[in-house]
């Protein structure tokens, strides 16, 4: 079988963008380890990117058919639109990343796809079911993260009431395994976006009939997440771990077993949701649950921002770029 030129690329973008959000989104998973010094940069980088890599396998596909089949109608989707979308998602990445701000994967993948679809397609092709549950998504996951930080946060500080400044090391060695858990949650939501890429890639090009994800795909999908990952750079990892408040081991343990659960039940819902919110509005609530003033709220003002501009920023760009890409993909063929 002919594998068109088209899927090439589509399927290469489709893995940079994986690497690029595993690179991105590195410093949600280590940042509090590694301010609150229960692991080493390269240790926790290692440990998350073995885990993020195992996460796609063990959580189900839900997300993936979310991206795949129920937010767009894949039949009305070509090539062009789909590389467009994920084109604008790497330029947004990118871009972020330079700036050192924590930008939304989901949100920037989202935009894309719905921006490149009005125009290449129609908004018809856009199906609102799907719509609506990304969105909700992406709008409860921060507020989840916040509630449930705070909550697990209070409870956390009265059942240890008391106890000795020992108990640090209870939670050091305890954030080894939220640690791991947040990697593989995080690996399989994520990745799932990865795989709904190139399942739509398949089906567009005529390789597939419908919308599914086999073991090639998960693989892959996995591989190029856990190697951004193991490759995550410095400059979010400082941005989440040091410019809310000062991290110690509970706020870390705390933090990432919030969101670790509140991604695991998105996951097997089949909801998107965005890793960086989810980290961002835990790790604050969890400082404020402590003391409201603890927190540099201008910074988590800053992050919020970004997630507004986000969606609209990625639609508009992809927009742009889809004719672009059916003259330069018209060329290939």
């Amino acid at each position: 079988m002919d594998i068109p030129p088209a899927f090439v690329i589509l399927l290469a973008m489709a893995l940079t963008f994986g690497f690029l959000d595993g690179f991105h989104n590195s410093a949600n998973v280590v940042a509090t380890v590694i301010s609150s010094r229960a692991m080493s940069p390269r240790q926790s980088l290692t440990l998350a990117a073995v885990a993020e890599f195992i996460g796609p396998f063990l959580f189900g596909t839900a997300v993936a058919k979310t991206i795949g089949a129920d937010l767009v109608d894949s039949e009305a989707v070509t090539v062009p639109i789909v590389a467009a979308a994920v084109l604008s998602a790497i330029i947004w990445k990118i871009f972020t990343w330079w700036l050192g701000i924590p930008a939304s994967s989901s949100h920037s993948l989202f935009g894309g796809l719905i921006g490149a679809v009005i125009v290449g397609a129609d908004i018809s092709a856009l199906q609102i079911g799907g719509v609506k549950t990304i969105f909700l998504a992406l709008l409860l996951s921060p507020v989840i993260g916040l509630l449930g930080g705070y909550i697990v946060m209070g409870a956390t500080l009265f059942i240890t009431r008391g106890a000795s400044p020992a108990i640090n090391i209870i939670f050091k060695r305890g954030q080894i395994l939220t640690s791991t858990g947040l990697a593989l949650t995080h690996g399989s939501n994520n990745a799932q976006k990865v795989m709904g890429i190139i399942s739509l890639g398949l089906v567009s090009t005529s390789l597939a009939n419908n919308v599914a994800t086999t073991n090639w795909i998960v693989a892959s999908a996995a591989g190029a997440l856990a190697l951004g990952t193991f490759l995550g750079g410095t400059r979010l990892i400082r941005t989440i771990g040091a410019k809310f408040y000062k991290i110690r081991p509970v706020h870390g343990f705390t933090s990432q077993a919030t969101s670790a659960t509140i991604i695991l039940g998105a996951t097997v819902l089949g909801g998107p949701v965005s890793t960086t919110q989810v980290v961002s509005s835990a790790i604050v609530a969890v400082g404020a649950a402590e003391r409201l003033n603890k927190v540099r709220w201008l910074v988590f003002r800053e992050i919020a921002l970004a997630w507004l501009v986000t969606l609209p920023a990625t639609a508009l760009l992809a927009a742009v770029l889809v004719y672009p890409m059916d003259y330069f993909l018209e060329l290939l063929a």
